[in-house]
C-alpha cells in the first residue's frame, strides 16, 4: 500500500505489508519489514535496516547523515529493531562507524534527537525533545524526560529514568533515578522497577546495594566499596549488572548522588 505522491527510490526493500503515506520519501538502500506504517511525509534515508511493525509519524527522518563535522555528511548506517514507535518530527541519524543501533519496542516522542552511533537497548523511551548526543549508550528499559540532554559518550544503564529537562554530563548506573541540570542521581527508580515486575526481596537487595555505594560514611574510597559489595553479594545478577557497568566506565565521569539526600 505505497501512495502514488510517495518516491521510493530504485532499490529500496519494501515487504509487501508496508504501507507508506503521501509525500514520503525512501532511499534506495533501505529496508522495511513487515506490517510497517509510515504516515506522510516520513524521510528514510542512508542504510538503513526497520523491522516489522514500525509506526513512524508525519516529519520523522531516519537515516540522515550525521551532523558530525568530521562525517563530511557521509551517509551511514540504522537498525531499528521490530515495533518501535516514532512520533512527530523525531531525527535519527545514522553511524559513522559502527552504525544507530535501536532495540526493540522502542517509543521516540515528538522531537526527540538520537545522534550518530548511539545504541539503545529494548524498550527505550525518549519523551518529548530529549536530545542524545553521538555514541550514547542506553540500557534495556531507560526512561528520559522530556527536553532532557545527554552528553556524548554517556552511558544510562538499564532500568534507570531521567528526569524531564535534565544535562547529564556523567554516565548514570542501573537502576537509578537521576535528574537536575547537571543531573545527579537521587535515589533507585522505585516506580519503574516495581512496574517492570521487581518483587520487594529483589528491590531490598538493590537498595542494600546503592547504600553501601554511595551513602556509606566511612573511609573507604569508592573502588575499594564496590570490590566489597561485589564479595557481598556474589551470584546476583542485578548486582553483578551494576558493578560490571560502574567498571566499564572510561569515557565519561559517574553521575554522583545528591550530597545530604538517600539513595533510596
Amino acid at each position: 500500500m505505497i501512495h502514488p505522491t510517495a518516491v521510493i527510490e530504485s532499490g529500496a526493500k519494501l515487504h509487501e505489508r508496508v504501507t507508506i503515506g503521501p509525500f514520503c520519501h525512501i532511499g534506495p538502500h533501505v529496508e522495511i519489514g513487515p506490517d510497517s506504517i509510515l504516515h506522510a511525509h516520513v524521510v528514510i534515508a542512508g542504510h538503513t535496516v526497520i523491522g516489522a511493525s514500525a509506526h513512524i509519524f508525519p516529519f520523522a527522518c531516519v537515516g540522515s547523515a550525521s551532523q558530525d563535522q568530521k562525517a563530511a555528511l557521509q551517509e551511514g548506517s540504522v537498525f531499528l529493531d521490530n515495533h518501535c514507535l516514532i512520533r512527530e518530527n523525531v531525527t535519527i541519524n545514522s553511524g559513522i562507524g559502527s552504525g544507530t543501533r535501536i532495540g526493540q519496542g522502542c517509543v521516540f516522542l515528538a522531537g526527540a534527537h538520537v545522534a550518530h552511533d548511539c545504541c539503545l537497548g529494548d524498550k527505550v523511551l525518549l519523551a518529548n525533545d530529549v536530545l542524545l548526543g553521538g555514541h550514547v549508550i542506553l540500557g534495556d528499559q531507560v526512561v528520559i524526560g522530556g527536553g532532557a540532554a545527554i552528553h556524548q559518550y554517556v552511558r544510562i544503564g538499564a532500568y534507570a529514568f531521567v528526569g524531564g529537562l535534565a544535562g547529564v554530563e556523567g554516565d548514570v548506573v542501573p537502576f537509578a533515578l537521576a535528574g537536575g541540570n547537571r543531573a545527579n542521581i537521587y535515589g533507585l527508580n522505585l516506580t519503574g522497577l516495581t512496574r517492570h515486575g521487581f518483587h520487594a526481596e529483589r528491590i531490598k537487595t538493590l537498595k542494600a546495594v546503592y547504600q553501601h555505594l554511595f551513602n556509606n560514611q566511612s573511609d573507604q574510597v569508592f573502588r575499594e566499596r564496590v570490590e566489597e559489595v561485589r564479595s557481598l553479594f556474589k551470584n546476583q545478577l542485578d548486582v553483578k549488572l551494576l558493578l560490571d557497568f560502574i567498571e566499564q566506565n572510561d569515557k565519561r565521569p559517574m553521575c554522583a548522588p545528591r550530597r545530604k539526600r538517600s539513595i533510596a
